[in-house]
């Protein structure tokens, strides 16, 4: 399959994200549908990952449903894709969502289980992460005592900000931000379990939330590898960088080659590119309702090539 940068549907143009393309369906409804393009420390690269917008709109469409009994989400009443749009894309109906509109809460709701990434940054320099303190003596990639919930500002351009619970309670009102703690925190809660069962560790997600008649609704994308950190859990060794199945390999490429994380980003050569949609491919099988299509001893092979032990 090609990969898919852009979209041009027969639909006005709602609006054009890092990733996802989303056209107006009518006055209530949106098409969401998820590109193959690649963001990474929040700029969107040059070269598309095959496969990954199909699997970005697979999970979180399991998720959605999976999550529905504990937040209400943008799913529409009706999923059907316009049968007048079918044709303009390859492979649209795998990844487009069709969803009511909301009007987005423009912060990022992170929950971590375990140390990572910039959340280990910020504990190596001042043992703390969001304004919590943290136990000392922890080692990168270790579970922390509880999952801690670490907002950011969801910037427009540029670089997101994090934040603590308490700024973002100043910015949002303090009953809108015991609502978005509370529901982060069940979330990542039940998917972690729910992860784990499929021999994932969930380390760290975020989500994204809006108003719609009235309610807090989850919107955007859900427990992705865009939007999550996931390990596999047989290989989980604490003390450093962790396999795993989201776009750390991106981030550990660009950090190699020295990359200032200002744009234009770099082009992925071949091998982190292939190495990329394995991995995608790898958390759709194990936590989505559909695998990759391609035979299991070849999966294994790549696997084999692409993820250290």
């Amino acid at each position: 399959m090609t990969p898919i940068l852009t979209t041009s549907l027969p639909l006005p143009l709602h609006s054009q994200g890092k990733v996802r393309d989303t056209y107006r369906l009518s006055d209530r409804e949106l098409l969401m549908v998820a590109t193959d393009r690649i963001s990474a420390f929040d700029v969107v690269l040059p070269t598309p990952i095959p496969e990954k917008g199909r699997v970005l709109n697979q999970l979180s469409l399991a998720w959605f449903r999976e999550t529905a009994g504990l937040v209400r989400n943008h799913l529409a009443p009706d999923l059907s894709i316009p049968t007048s749009v079918l044709s303009e894309q390859p492979d649209l109906e795998q990844r487009s969502m069709r969803v009511v509109m909301a009007e987005p809460i423009l912060f990022e709701c992170v929950v971590r289980g375990y140390i990572s990434g910039s959340g280990w940054k910020d504990y190596q320099r001042s043992g703390s992460i969001a304004g919590e303190r943290l136990p000392e003596g922890l080692r990168e990639s270790d579970r922390l005592p509880e999952p801690v919930f670490t907002p950011a500002t969801k910037a427009t351009s540029g670089h997101d900000e994090n934040i603590s619970p308490a700024e973002l309670a100043h910015r949002t009102g303090r009953e809108l931000a015991q609502t978005l703690e509370r529901l982060s925190l069940s979330l990542y809660g039940f998917a972690a379990e729910r992860a784990l069962q499929s021999g994932l560790i969930l380390a760290d997600t975020k989500f994204e939330f809006g108003f719609h008649g009235g309610d807090v609704i989850l919107i955007d994308e859900l427990l992705t590898p865009d939007s999550s950190r996931f390990w596999d859990a047989q290989r989980y060794r604490p003390g450093g960088p962790q396999p795993s199945f989201d776009k750390q390999f991106v981030r550990d490429y660009l950090e190699q080659v020295g990359w200032n994380k200002q744009p234009p980003a770099p082009p992925l050569p071949d091998e982190v590119v292939e190495g990329t949609s394995v991995r995608y491919l790898e958390a759709l099988r194990r936590l989505g309702p559909a695998g990759p299509r391609e035979p299991r001893g070849e999966r294994s092979e790549r696997l084999r090539r692409h993820v250290p032990s």
